[in-house]
């Protein structure tokens, strides 16, 4: 069990009791306590909503020296903002930007996940708010192309 909660810890980003937990209650099922512990931090992340992002992360993206995306994301403090799971979502959110040309942030949000059509991007933003447990937002970003 102690691996498994190694393996659900790396996966999930989520502590180890909590992957403990969810390791108990799926009775012992990697892929039932992912869902488990996906399902809880989904409930978090809605409940931190409306928590203020003070700090801010700009980060510039170049695709093929043809499409270029600077893009602005905020979380609540700046431990978060340089966090790897942070830059990572980032990195992932210039990329689609990059790819789809959303006109702004409410479409981008609305957009389908280029790595994932059956989310959302709100969604792939709701899974680092649960992992790293802070209010993010996309607050603006500006799209260059060739």
């Amino acid at each position: 069990m102690k691996n498994d909660i190694v393996q659900l810890r790396e996966e999930t980003g989520a502590g180890v009791m909590e992957c403990k937990r969810a390791l108990e209650e799926a009775k012992g099922d990697l892929e039932k306590a992912k869902a488990i512990i996906y399902e809880r931090g989904l409930v978090r992340a809605e409940s931190k909503q409306s928590r203020a992002t003070g700090a801010g992360f700009l980060y510039a993206y170049i695709h093929n020296n043809r499409v270029g995306v600077l893009l602005e994301v905020h979380a609540e403090t700046d431990f978060v903002v340089r966090s790897d799971p942070f830059k990572a979502l980032a990195h992932e959110l210039a990329m689609q930007i990059a790819a789809m040309s959303p006109e702004d942030t409410a479409s981008l949000l609305e957009q389908e996940y280029i790595k994932d059509p059956s989310m959302k991007v709100r969604d792939v933003i709701k899974s680092v708010t649960a992992k790293v447990g802070e209010h993010i937002t996309v607050e603006r970003f500006a799209r260059y192309e060739i």
